[in-house]
């Protein structure tokens, strides 16, 4: 009975997420469009609101075409691999009901976005196109570098909260959110969650003046979207974590989905904004100022811990 509930929970979870970034995608072309100063799209239904879910049945009934020399199996289980470590990383969310118990929920996300770059890999390798491979190395590059960064971030927070489980974000968010005391972290965290999930600015993986769509670029129909799903439930889980992070983790108010939906429009935000960088600024962002920057805080969050632990043993 307890193994029915969790599949059934567990279930309800990946319909919410999938129609979350559903909404998502309307979200980006809608606030795209305005920002081009253009209509996004509009036409189909009220408001536009089914149009991704036509967009999802035209790209998953669209003929399967492969390259004939790729090689066939990994080619065609990397995108579903993908998408099935973007939504597997949702296990971690801190839910009190305590669907999965998860005391090391931090460990578990840098695990689970380590093997992202696996399925990156081999999407672009077992096409067996250079453009595809060029992207793929591309996007494994930056996705190992900006991992760094994300794993020195969050073992700050877990020197201050001395653990890895993110129920405690919540306890100690109660009276005082942590964007106030590491607001700098914050905009680390999140320029390399842009990173991390190839948008842009950082989204060398796919510029389309000199590599056309990076590594996915033999893929069509269902491939295709089995990666733009991943990309996008991707996007929906780093709001999440910001928001429980930063924003404080009371994920039963609805305060904090407003937070998330805030979160995951300053993504799209940027990708209005912003010009697409060059491949070896990136590369010096993350070696040269994101690197010493997050050890130099790591520093102070130990001293910081190590002084309220000493208050406390006095006290």
């Amino acid at each position: 009975m307890e193994y029915l509930i969790s599949f059934i929970g567990s279930l309800l979870l990946i319909i919410c997420i999938m129609v979350g970034v559903a909404f998502l995608t309307l979200l980006e072309r809608s606030v795209l469009g305005y920002i081009q100063i253009r209509k996004g799209p509009n036409k189909v239904g009220f408001v536009g609101i089914p149009q991704p879910f036509c967009d999802a049945i035209k790209l998953f009934t669209k003929e399967q075409t492969y390259p004939l020399l790729s090689n066939y199996i990994s080619y065609y289980f990397s995108p579903i691999f993908s998408l099935f470590l973007s939504l597997l990383v949702w296990m971690c969310i801190p839910l009190f009901v305590k669907l999965f118990s998860f005391n090391l929920g931090l460990l578990f996300f840098l695990c689970c976005t380590s093997l992202g770059v696996y399925t990156v890999m081999i999407a672009g390798w077992s096409s067996n196109s250079n453009y595809a491979l060029l992207g793929g190395l591309r996007a494994v590059a930056q996705t190992i570098s900006y991992e760094v960064s994300l794993a020195l971030v969050l073992l700050s927070f877990v020197f201050l909260i001395m653990g890895y489980s993110l129920f405690n974000f919540y306890f100690y968010q109660v009276y005082l959110w942590f964007l106030f005391i590491g607001f700098p972290l914050a905009l680390v965290w999140f320029a390399s969650c842009l990173a991390e999930t190839n948008r842009t600015p950082f989204d060398f993986a796919e510029g389309e003046s000199e590599l056309v769509s990076g590594f996915n670029v033999e893929y069509s129909s269902g491939g295709f979207a089995l990666i733009f799903l991943a990309e996008y439930a991707s996007i929906l889980f780093m709001s999440m974590l910001f928001s429980v992070i930063f924003l404080g983790g009371d994920i039963y108010s609805l305060f904090f989905y407003l937070k998330l939906v805030f979160i995951s429009f300053l993504f799209i935000w940027a990708r209005g904004t912003l010009p697409r960088f060059r491949y070896d600024k990136l590369m010096y962002l993350a070696w040269k100022c994101f690197l010493p920057f997050s050890l130099n805080y790591i520093m102070f969050f130990i001293g910081l811990s190590v002084f309220i632990l000493s208050l406390m043993l006095l006290i």
